[in-house]
């Protein structure tokens, strides 16, 4: 029986970083040190999977929100509250955005339409240098998380 044509644990191409690769664990040290991994045990406790291949932003904000502890004044499953990437529609349907993606834009009003406080940057409305600054700082608290919506191909990576 041939194995079906499918995606299973790729390398990443350079100039991506492997995170449990040497490498990756040395600059996880040196961030940690730095004190700019502060939000990493909060958004690392609420880690999910995304349940469709075209909900990375949908699962990536599931995590952020949890992390934030925002009550989603709704039931999950059972008793429980919780976000889930399936619970994310009020600014684009599930299907649509299971057939075309998600855009930055629509991910940040999900993100507000839950509760966050957002602040939305794009790449052509700022420079590198505040870019990082925005990250340094984010990152040196527990309680600002950044989402980032980039391009796969620049990063030699494929869908």
């Amino acid at each position: 029986m041939a194995a079906s044509a499918s995606l299973y644990r790729r390398t990443l191409p350079p100039p991506s970083i492997e995170f449990a690769s040497p490498e990756g664990k040395q600059i996880f040290i040196e961030a940690l040190r730095n004190g700019t991994m502060e939000g990493f045990f909060k958004l690392i406790s609420y880690y999910q999977t995304q349940s469709d291949p075209a909900f990375c932003g949908l699962a990536t904000l599931s995590v952020v929100l949890n992390a934030l502890a925002i009550d989603p004044g709704r039931k999950w499953k059972g008793p429980w509250r919780w976000f889930d990437d399936s619970m994310l529609d009020c600014c684009e349907p599930l299907d649509k955005i299971k057939s075309q993606g998600i855009t930055f834009g629509k991910v940040a009003c999900l993100a507000r339409c839950n509760g966050a406080k957002v602040e939305a940057f794009r790449s052509d409305q700022s420079n590198i240098d505040d870019f990082r600054n925005r990250v340094i700082s984010c990152s040196s608290s527990e309680d600002c998380h950044v989402i980032v919506s980039y391009h796969r191909t620049p990063l030699n990576q494929v869908l």
